[in-house]
């Protein structure tokens, strides 16, 4: 588990630091201001490897650099080990290695990470399969330091130099999810059942036959029977349940892996898990996002039978999101942070929690900071005619005629069962009993 990320004279902020709760924390802020670029370095802080170190062929995961050439840059961080211990440590950019050196000897283990990038792809790091290994007195990394999925290797499959030789370290969805659905074994179950709990209550998608796209192609394709069909190539599903599918299977792949390899070696299972989640809302409805972030700890629960502990940070845009988790919130477990712009500067800060009822009211609070819930064209209609009532002057037009015109323009803008219209109406009204 991840207890405290600190960067110094990294990213957007001059300084930035993150106390993490063990469950659940919640990131927001507006586009720029660094909400992935923390995940990066929350994975970094874990496994001592940026994602891109791992596979190139990613279009995000770049190393971090310093800010300000010319001053010191650190990376500070406390992971709390499977065996209870905080471990803590500080890493100090090294113009001349170009990088981050770590501390001599195997790091703490904070057990099995899964960071699910914005773009699709995935990075996975398993104390079982990626950890450093003991010979006599000596700490060798004989292993993979971790596996960095792009987008189109969560589907086919992903290829690493293992021991010099080119070999395929993963299947992918489309073969394993295929293989799975003909063996009908116990990752078949689990693939199933984390699909369903992760798309929605109401009509969770359910597992369709195997398919081929054409005579010309053998690729097996899973399918998922919808309301409209009852068979679905994945790969024309849209790109929400893309995104969907593409997270059980990591989530079922990582998991099942880690335990054939921890029983291949003798070795205890992870007894903590940490999820780092990009933009937990990409491309999902409204009704999705309103159960995604529950979703996700309900099939962590339900995947890891021996219950390990689980650790969810993620980034988000959406304010249906945070009205979702309002029932399941904790504040001794969970936290919530907003990163923002103070006088030219980037601030990250832990949100006090309050539940604000619904979406409309999140999106107003301080942690998104809209003035209003409506269009741009609305806010500022409702604005000059509050500034009219008030006897400010119309902010929108001039002229004799001008109430009318301001009349006309929040007909145009605003809904006929918009709030705002009761107060102007009484107002237009007593104007006129007054003349």
């Amino acid at each position: 588990m991840l207890e405290r990320l600190e960067m110094k004279n990294v990213g957007p902020a001059p300084e930035m630091v993150l106390e993490l709760a063990p469950r659940m924390n919640l990131i927001t802020g507006d586009n720029g201001l660094g909400k992935s670029f923390l995940l990066d370095g929350a994975w970094w802080a874990l496994t001592r490897k940026w994602p891109r170190e791992l596979n190139p062929r990613l279009t995000s995961g770049y190393a971090a650099r310093p800010t300000d050439m010319t001053k010191p840059a650190k990376l500070r961080f406390t992971v709390k080990t499977t065996n209870g211990h905080s471990e803590s440590y500080e890493s100090e950019y090294s113009a001349s290695d170009q990088g981050w050196p770590g501390r001599p000897g195997r790091p703490g283990n904070p057990g099995l990470v899964i960071h699910a990038h914005a773009d699709g792809g995935f990075s996975v790091w398993d104390p079982a399969r990626n950890y450093w290994k003991k010979k006599g007195d000596m700490d060798i990394q004989d292993r993979l330091p971790g596996y960095a999925f792009s987008f189109d290797e969560v589907w086919t499959g992903l290829v690493c130099e293992v021991q010099g030789k080119s070999t395929r370290v993963c299947k992918g969805l489309l073969d394993d999810w295929s293989s799975w659905i003909r063996e009908r074994g116990e990752n078949a179950e689990r693939m199933a059942k984390v699909l369903g709990t992760l798309t929605n209550a109401e009509r969770p998608l359910e597992v369709g036959p195997i398919l081929r796209l054409s005579v010309d192609d053998t690729q097996d394709i899973p399918s998922l029977r919808t309301d409209y069909s009852d068979a679905v190539p994945i790969v024309h599903a849209s790109s929400a349940i893309r995104r969907i599918a593409g997270l059980a299977y990591m989530l079922v792949w990582s998991w099942g892996e880690h335990l054939r390899a921890a029983e291949q070696l003798q070795v205890a299972r992870a007894r903590q898990i940490v999820l780092l989640f990009d933009e937990i809302d990409a491309h999902l409805h409204p009704r999705w996002q309103r159960s995604v972030v529950p979703a996700i700890l309900e099939v962590m629960d339900s995947l890891t039978d021996d219950g390990p502990d689980v650790q969810l940070v993620a980034t988000t845009h959406s304010p249906l999101v945070l009205a979702s988790v309002e029932p399941h919130f904790e504040s001794a477990r969970d936290r919530l942070f907003h990163l923002d712009m103070s006088d030219g500067r980037v601030r990250l800060d832990e949100e006090p929690w309050a539940i604000q009822g619904d979406a409309l009211n999140w999106l107003v609070s301080d942690v998104f900071g809209l003035r209003q819930g409506r269009s741009v064209e609305a806010e500022r209609a409702i604005e000059a005619a509050e500034a009219f009532m008030r006897g400010d002057g119309n902010l929108l037009t001039d002229g004799p005629n001008e109430r009318d015109e301001l009349h006309r323009e929040l007909e145009r803008v605003l809904a006929g069962h918009d709030p705002f219209w009761p107060r102007w109406v009484v107002w237009a009204e007593r104007e006129d009993r007054g003349r």
